[in-house]
């Protein structure tokens, strides 16, 4: 059986990873790309053995490239969400994390050419038309991934990799507040139904019968409490405007709780079937949201409330992540008019990816 080869940046981007791919390299038709990234996943299985997935939700994540035929934007950023165990695959939702090795990618590819010894590649994230700003140290014209940046949840140093996200609101849904209000009660339990970078749905963790501090594993054992969460989540996926969300990793489910470590608030964010071993980018712009805006689910952990731009601490199961949020509150109208943030990414691996051609054949 011949197989199809496929070029490809193998990268880190932020606490996930995955392949990097041409987007005019793949299939156009959605059905038949479904197909491709399960195989080149090895989605189906719980160690992805037959691809190249990590066997978590963080590592079966794949980023698409291509020239932007936008005014404003150098590159089109095309996500997709592969499932681990079951032969899914989710082209909704947009992933920050490896959106920060979007930049990197784009360059190693030739898609955009380095400018100096730093490079702003503007970036629209095509699943959620959020554009996104990222500054990459490029001296001598090529990628620097060594420095001194640190992020929680990856070990070691890299080279510091800045984020500013713009039209962040309504990103799948109608705006900011998808039911038209900042509270919902669903089966008893008071939730926000937000869509700033990623739809959410977030709740006390004490309402759902947990602290909120407890370790990514801890919670992944928990199998009340995912039946809790999914079952609100389910409906409030409707209430949202999203349909049926059963097969779907979108609205994702975020649990507060009061910080304990001098951050601003204590959170954990689900995937929504396993708790995120870190905080997606996405899902901190919007739980930072919740914090700032009155009314919500998270009105009353930040005392005081900050001023704009607010630069808050996310405590999660393996550190802090930053976010600066950019915003405008008069009343009860509420803007998020930017978000920044900052992270790293870093090469692995380049060269073919390979799909049996009985699954693709570029002919």
């Amino acid at each position: 059986m011949m197989q199809t080869p496929t070029p490809f940046v193998f990268m880190r981007g932020g606490s996930s990873r995955g392949p990097y791919l041409r987007r005019n390299d793949l299939p156009e038709d959605l059905n038949e790309l479904s197909a491709v990234l399960i195989s080149i996943v090895g989605a189906g299985h719980p160690f992805n053995i037959d691809g190249i997935g990590g066997g978590t939700a963080v590592t079966t994540k794949v980023a698409m490239l291509s020239k932007s035929d936008d005014d404003w934007a150098d590159i089109d950023y095309f996500f997709a969400q592969v499932g681990v165990e079951e032969r899914l695959v989710d082209f909704k939702p947009s992933c920050g994390n490896i959106l920060v090795g979007v930049g990197p990618a784009a360059i190693e590819m030739g898609l955009v050419e380095p400018a100096g010894d730093v490079t702003d590649v503007k970036i629209r994230a095509v699943n959620t038309g959020s554009l996104v700003t990222e500054r990459v140290q490029t001296p001598g014209g090529t990628v620097r991934y060594d420095g001194n940046a640190a992020i929680d949840g990856v070990p070691g140093n890299a080279a510091p990799i800045e984020l500013k996200f713009m039209k962040v609101e309504g990103s799948l849904t109608s705006g900011i507040l998808p039911t038209g209000k900042p509270k919902e009660e669903i089966l008893g339990l008071e939730v926000t139904c937000m869509d700033v970078a990623m739809p959410m749905v977030i709740g006390r963790a004490e309402d759902f019968g947990v602290t909120g501090y407890e370790s990514a594993t801890d919670l992944d054992a928990n199998k009340p409490l995912f039946e809790k969460m999914e079952a609100v989540r389910l409906i409030a996926g409707e209430r949202m405007g999203l349909g049926d969300v059963t097969k779907s990793v979108t609205p994702k489910f975020g649990l507060l709780a009061a910080a304990r470590d001098g951050g601003s608030a204590c959170v954990r964010y689900f995937m929504p079937w396993k708790c995120h071993p870190t905080l997606a980018v996405t899902g901190s712009q919007c739980l930072a949201s919740c914090l700032l805006m009155s009314g919500t689910i998270g009105e009353g952990f930040l005392a005081p409330m900050p001023q704009s731009p607010a630069n808050l601490r996310l405590e999660h199961p393996m550190g802090n992540m930053e976010v600066v949020i950019d915003y405008e509150h008069q009343g009860r109208d509420f803007h998020v008019k930017s978000a920044g943030l900052l992270r790293t990414a870093r090469k692995l691996a380049s060269g073919d990816v390979f799909v049996p051609g009985d699954i693709w054949s570029r002919d």
